[in-house]
C-alpha cells in the first residue's frame, strides 16, 4: 500500500498500522508509544510557570530548498517556545492527511520531524491523525503544540523595549520565503536560496546567558522583520530606528526580491531571531548569537529611542537609509507571499 486510504482516519486495523509502523518508527518516545488518549507527564520540580503554544502548517510545496514541512512544524513551535523564554520540551504532532497522499512521502516528513526534534532536544509525546476526501485537502496539514519550562524569573516581552536599547538580528533576511516562492513557481536563480528554517532553542539560551537583562525575543515569521519591529514599538510605546545598511541580506535573495517586487523587510524567515537588549549587553548577546550555529552571520542592526524624531511621539520604526536619511518601516498590509508556513 503506497497512498494514504479514508480507512487510515477510521481508527481501525489501517489507522493502527499506520501509527505503529510510521509514526513509532520514526519518533515514538516511551510516552507516545504507551498509546493513552492523553500523554502523562512529570513536571520537573523546580519548574515555576511552563509556556504553551500551538500552530498549524500549511506551506506548499511540501518539500523545498532547506527543509519541508514536517522540520517546520517542529522549528516553529520549538521557536515560539523559545522566544517567551521557555526551555523546549514536549511537542504534539496531529495530521490532516487527504486521501492518495503518498506513504512514502508521509515517512520522508516524519523523519525529518524526528530528526529535528532530537537537535531541539524536544519529545514527541502524543498526537492525532485525520483523512479527508481526496480533493478536500492538499495532501498534508501539521498541527504542533508544545510545552516548555519557563526559567524562574525571566519576563521577556515586546513591552519591554526602553530608549538607549539595541535591536540584534540572527542572520540574513528573506531566506525562506524566498525560497517558498521560488521552488512553487519554479524560479531559477544562479544559486539555489534555502530556506532557513532552524531550531533557535538553543541559540536563544546562549544568548539570555551572555546578556541575563534581555528584553525580548521575536521570530520574525510571518510579516517579516517590519511586521516584528512594528509590533515592539507598538507595545512598548517607543521608536524604533533600523540602519538598513547593518541588515544582513544574501545578494541572490536582494536580487529576488527586486526582481519580484517584494520588500525584504516584509519577507517571512523561519529560521531567525530579533532580540532587544540593553546597550552594555548588546556586544554581549552579539557574540553569543554568532557562536551559535545558526547565528553565525548576527548583527547589531538599531536601536530604541525616546521620541518620534518627526515630533508626532507615535510609535514607529524607521530605516536609516545609507544616504543618512530615514523613512518609515510599515507592517505589511494583505498577503506579499502566502502559505509560506
Amino acid at each position: 500500500m503506497d497512498q494514504i486510504l479514508l480507512a487510515h482516519g477510521s481508527g481501525g486495523t489501517l489507522m493502527h498500522d499506520l501509527i505503529e509502523q510510521l509514526f513509532f518508527d520514526a519518533y515514538g518516545s516511551d510516552v507516545l508509544r504507551r498509546g493513552d488518549d492523553a500523554a502523562v507527564l512529570a513536571i520537573p520540580k523546580d519548574a515555576s510557570s511552563l509556556a504553551f503554544t500551538t500552530d498549524t502548517f500549511v506551506v506548499t510545496p511540501h518539500f523545498f530548498p532547506g527543509g519541508d514541512i514536517g522540520k517546520l512544524a517542529i522549528c516553529g513551535t520549538v521557536n515560539d517556545l523559545a522566544t517567551s523564554g521557555a526551555k523546549p520540551l514536549w511537542l504534539s504532532v496531529a495530521f490532516v492527511l487527504e486521501e492518495g497522499f503518498a506513504i512514502d512521502k508521509l515517512r520522508r516528513i516524519c523523519a525529518s520531524m524526528a530528526k529535528t526534534a532530537r537537535e531541539a532536544g524536544v519529545t514527541i509525546v502524543t498526537g492525532d491523525t485525520k483523512v479527508v476526501n481526496r480533493g478536500q485537502g492538499d495532501g498534508i496539514y501539521i498541527n504542533t503544540s508544545g510545552v516548555g519550562l519557563l526559567l524562574p524569573g525571566l519576563e521577556l516581552s515586546g513591552a519591554n523595549c526602553r530608549p538607549g536599547d539595541r535591536i540584534l538580528l540572527s542572520g540574513s533576511l528573506g531566506d525562506h520565503g524566498i525560497a517558498i516562492v521560488s521552488s512553487r513557481e519554479g524560479l531559477s536563480f544562479s544559486t539555489t536560496i534555502e530556506s532557513d528554517v532552524a531550531p533557535l532553542c538553543h541559540l536563544v539560551s546562549a544568548v539570555l546567558v551572555a546578556a541575563p537583562n534581555t528584553r525580548c525575543f521575536r521570530d520574525p515569521t510571518r510579516g517579516g522583520l517590519a511586521s516584528t519591529l512594528n509590533e515592539f514599538a507598538r507595545q512598548s510605546g517607543v521608536v524604533l530606528i533600523v540602519d538598513e545598511e547593518a541588515v544582513p541580506v544574501k545578494d541572490q535573495v536582494r536580487g529576488a526580491c527586486d526582481m519580484l517586487g517584494y520588500d525584504v523587510f516584509q519577507v517571512p524567515n523561519e529560521g531567525k531571531i530579533v532580540c532587544v537588549v540593553p546597550a552594555e549587553e548588546a556586544e554581549a548577546a552579539l557574540t553569543a548569537m554568532q557562536g551559535s550555529r545558526y547565528g553565525k552571520d548576527a548583527a547589531l542592526i538599531g536601536e530604541v529611542v525616546a521620541t518620534d524624531h518627526a515630533g508626532s511621539g507615535s510609535p514607529r520604526v524607521y530605516i536609516r537609509t545609507p544616504y543618512g536619511s530615514k523613512r518609515i518601516l510599515d507592517e505589511l498590509v494583505g498577503e506579499q507571499l502566502p502559505r509560506v508556513c
